[in-house]
């Protein structure tokens, strides 16, 4: 039975196939007509009640089998009122019957203005979006690939959702495609309905003239019945199915069905409303108009709308305050809310210990103006909250470190678009984000230009346009990446938060670490910790791999590592043997299919720089002078733009002894560029130098 069910629409098929070839008697005829009917209302509603089209995407396959099937039943009727002196079953007679009421002129003219309405309205509309939404689609992929790319890169998203999303960028591709080609069949469809009838009326009545020998006015009575029965049984669901195309095709993706789309986007315009219902009050001044109709339908469209205009003037609820001594102030991010106090502020601090509350210094803090608010509060849909935590998720199964709770409070203090990012209480990056505006980062060469508020993207520094939603598409098409406004302030914090990441790891988060991994391996925590490796010592190591980008998640190699070396090494000889240990990781993070993309020193400079390698009070250090540290920052800064079009952070190689000498020399020029040792490479993997670091002429000389 299951083996039957699963070849249905093959059977199906090959039924209607049959239904071309083998004569079916008129109860048979029936069945059919009545079934696609019920297929057609099926396939409208279905299309009316999905929230995005990938939900039907088997609708152009269908769009050929209901042709199909409509098709063949066609071919039965005309076949049966040819040769049955225009009787083909009890359907097509009664909707004769009620269409013509004894008036073959006006039953026709009906017929044709819905096979006309059919053909030039609705089939003609949908065939031109179908058209258009394919090209839009197929051009628009590379932009949207870079966004998911964008995404994946920051944290907002996992490598899993990124290949579903880049799964469903192609199946839109393909489906709007396919729809377009499909459109082609429901307009050959109306004009084959036009053919068909045609050929039921003319040859029909030359049939019933010759063969039957009744009078003309009676032959031409009894086939205009059966075609214009036969065309309305044939065109009413061909109508229905063409307005599914046309539903179809011109949804936009959106987060309910087109009931609840309609119903709430109407519902959000109340003024609009009562407006219409005034002036349709108006036209009752007009003589001849039905008064009592047009005031009842004034008298709705007035109520409703200021029904629901009372309703959107309720106040919505307040962001939970953080705390009651700060109003305004909203901790949406990961603990509940404290309950404001219940006595005024000056009686709040009269104890003491209250005004120690005052002296807490959040880790993370965002704060931002009042027009932001509906991208964070969770109540009117904003969706900050839920960001955060993919994004803590992420880097957590990325780097092996929990960030801590961000707290989010709005204030007064910033312009409305404007936002603040603070660690430990000090701001550390701004910005300032158009909510009803996209942010299209633009490429190196685009297409065209497109208009829009020229900006620089916060996190990358990119230079952007804050463009019109009507014309995303369009930017898409000439080769920017855009971004919604929520994106562009997740994707900055989470950049803020991973260059800082290094300052939150607090002794208490270290502690947590390292009983997290005695989970798995406790004879190796209860040998380390404390007789042998202090806690200290261990965030003094954790802290400086974060901040130079090394994942911590391997806590027992670290561990292990740590104790092999033995804990009297200093701590950057600790740290180079960690990285070393950790080559894989490491080797994984700035390599591309096996590939990874180098600048290194020239042979003369770094002899020069391990020569001035000198011990001071606080360690060893390079001691260069001026005109070598320049001429390097200098090189430095042209080739580091080739990294710009290959999608890696910027390496610069260097030998084991010199690495995290070079490292300290250039942070603070460029905090982001990582600087490796040959050790810390995996062997299966191709080094490619891009440029090379040297040494001046002058400065060779003087070397």
């Amino acid at each position: 039975m299951k083996k039957i069910l699963s070849f249905s629409v093959v059977l199906f098929v090959l039924t209607i196939i049959l239904l071309l070839i083998i004569p079916l008697p008129a109860p048979l005829v029936d069945v059919a007509i009545i079934l696609n009917m019920s297929l057609s209302m099926t396939v409208l509603v279905v299309t009316m009640t999905i929230r995005e089209p990938l939900e039907f995407s088997i609708f152009p396959s269908l769009l050929l089998i209901t042709t199909l099937f409509r098709l063949g039943i066609n071919v039965s009727t005309t076949r049966n009122i040819l040769t049955n002196m225009g009787s083909s079953g009890q359907v097509i007679q009664a909707f004769g019957d009620f269409i013509l009421r004894g008036n073959v002129v006006v039953g026709l003219i009906i017929y044709l203005i819905i096979v006309l309405m059919q053909f030039i309205v609705i089939t003609k509309g949908a065939e031109r979006v179908a058209e258009v939404a394919a090209r839009f689609n197929l051009d628009a992929m590379p932009g949207k690939q870079m966004a998911i790319d964008a995404d994946l890169s920051s944290g907002l998203i996992n490598e899993q959702e990124a290949r579903r999303r880049r799964e469903k960028i192609q199946s839109e591709a393909d489906f709007y495609g396919a729809m377009d080609g499909a459109t082609k069949i429901v307009k050959g469809d109306a004009v084959m309905s036009l053919i068909t009838t045609a050929i039921n009326l003319i040859g029909g009545s030359i049939i019933g003239i010759i063969q039957s020998g009744q009078p003309i006015g009676e032959v031409l009575n009894t086939y205009s019945i059966a075609t214009v029965g036969d065309g309305l049984v044939g065109q009413i669901p061909a109508l229905l199915i063409s307005t599914a195309t046309g539903m179809i095709v011109t949804r936009a993706v959106s987060q309910g069905s087109l009931n609840e789309d309609i119903s709430k986007q109407f519902m959000a315009q109340p003024y609009a409303i009562m407006i219409s219902g005034i002036a349709v009050a108006v036209l009752s001044l007009i003589p001849g108009m039905p008064v009592i109709q047009i005031l009842i339908v004034s008298v709705i469209l007035v109520t409703g709308g200021y029904y629901l205009s009372r309703h959107m003037l309720q106040p919505a609820p307040e962001l939970a305050f953080a705390s009651g001594l700060a109003p305004g102030a909203a901790d949406t991010a990961m603990a509940e809310p404290e309950q404001a106090p219940s006595v005024s502020e000056e009686d709040y601090y009269r104890d003491v210990n209250n005004v120690y509350t005052l002296l807490t210094v959040e880790p993370i803090e965002m704060e931002f103006g009042y027009s932001l608010i509906p991208l964070v509060d969770e109540s009117v849909g904003g969706r900050m909250v839920s960001r955060i935590i993919i994004f803590r998720r992420q880097y957590a199964q990325d780097m092996g470190f929990v960030i801590p709770s961000i707290r989010l409070r709005d204030s007064s203090a910033l312009n409305p678009n404007q936002y603040s990012i603070k660690i430990k209480g000090e701001d550390v990056a701004k910005g300032e984000i158009l909510t009803d505006y996209y942010l299209a980062l633009e490429p190196e060469h685009p297409e065209k230009e497109i208009d829009g508020i020229e900006t620089v993207e916060p996190a990358y520094g990119i230079p952007s346009r804050w463009i019109k939603p009507e014309d995303r598409e369009k930017a898409e098409l000439y080769g920017y990446t855009v971004i919604d406004p929520l994106s562009v302030m997740v994707t900055h914090l989470s950049e803020v938060v991973r260059q800082h990441a290094y300052e939150l790891l607090t002794r208490q988060e270290v502690v947590r670490l390292v009983e997290n991994t005695k989970k798995n391996s406790p004879e190796l925590i209860e040998e380390a910790f404390p007789n042998l490796i202090s806690y200290s010592l261990l965030q003094k190591i954790l802290t400086n791999l974060l901040k130079e980008g090394v994942p911590i998640r391997d806590m027992e190699t670290i561990i292990e590592t740590i104790l092999e070396q033995g804990t009297g090494k200093d701590v950057d000889g600790l740290i180079e043997a960690i990285r070393i240990a950790l080559k894989r990781t490491i080797t994984r993070l700035y390599c591309e299919d096996g590939s990874m993309k180098v600048i290194t020193l020239d042979s003369d400079l770094e002899r020069t720089l391990v020569s001035s390698i000198t011990k001071g009070e606080g360690g060893f250090y390079l001691a260069i002078g001026p005109d070598i540290l320049q001429s390097m920052i200098g090189q430095m800064t042209s080739l580091l733009k080739k990294f710009d079009s290959f999608g890696q952070a910027p390496v610069i190689l260097t030998s084991q002894v010199m690495r995290i000498h070079f490292y300290h020399l250039i942070e603070q020029f460029y905090p982001n560029v990582r600087v490796l040792s040959f050790n810390e490479i995996a062997g299966n993997i191709q080094i490619q130098s891009i440029g090379n670091l040297s040494l001046g002429a002058e400065e060779k000389k003087r070397a």
